[in-house]
């Protein structure tokens, strides 16, 4: 599965074969059950993950117990609590697989390792965390300002696969709708 993860980076920077060994030698493959947390609030994020396939979410649950998803990762993305692995604090959130999933996760001192050695990687790594904050900007300003029919299409825009993938109750959540909300929308919007 690292060649999964190997095509990725060749993608988007030039590494030689020494530095792609270097990444492998650093690298855990993980396969995680439908269901299974990879992090549960209270826990130290000490780990950063790659998905390979599957499905994963970040998410929290409130002091009523209602659950509130910050991101999805599918296929090609990163997920981590960012501030727990940071901070070293504990984490207030969980992540969870929807899928059965295979990732790939570096220990954080292996992660730095790799960015303090190659420079390309660490460059890519500033980069998506430059348009992961930009698009958590975007993400808030559009929870604040649009309705809940606008959000609904920008997500459908936007993740319209990962809307296939998951129940209806989870594109609420993350939406910040109720499913009664949600359900209304779909209805309205499918007799448009």
């Amino acid at each position: 599965m690292f060649e999964i993860f190997e095509k990725y980076l060749t993608e988007r920077i030039e590494l030689s074969g020494g530095q792609l060994s270097l990444i492998r030698s650093l690298t855990a493959e993980n396969k995680i059950a439908r269901g299974a947390l990879i992090l549960r609030e209270g826990e130290i994020c000490r780990n950063i993950h790659f998905v390979i396939k599957g499905l994963l979410r970040l998410y929290r649950i409130d002091a009523k117990g209602n659950e509130h998803i910050l991101r999805f990762a599918k296929e090609n993305n990163w997920i981590s609590d960012r501030g727990s692995y940071l901070s070293g604090a504990p984490s207030a959130a969980n992540i969870e697989a929807i899928e059965e999933s295979i990732i790939l996760s570096w220990k954080k001192a292996d992660f730095d390792l790799l960015l303090k050695e190659l420079p390309a990687f660490r460059e890519l790594m500033r980069s998506l965390s430059a348009r992961i904050h930009i698009a958590n900007l975007e993400r808030l300003y559009s929870s604040i300002s649009n309705s809940a029919e606008e959000k609904y299409i920008l997500f459908i825009e936007k993740d319209r696969d990962i809307c296939n993938r998951v129940p209806l109750y989870m594109v609420a959540s993350y939406l910040g709708v109720t499913r009664e909300t949600l359900s209304r929308i779909r209805r309205v919007s499918i007799n448009k």
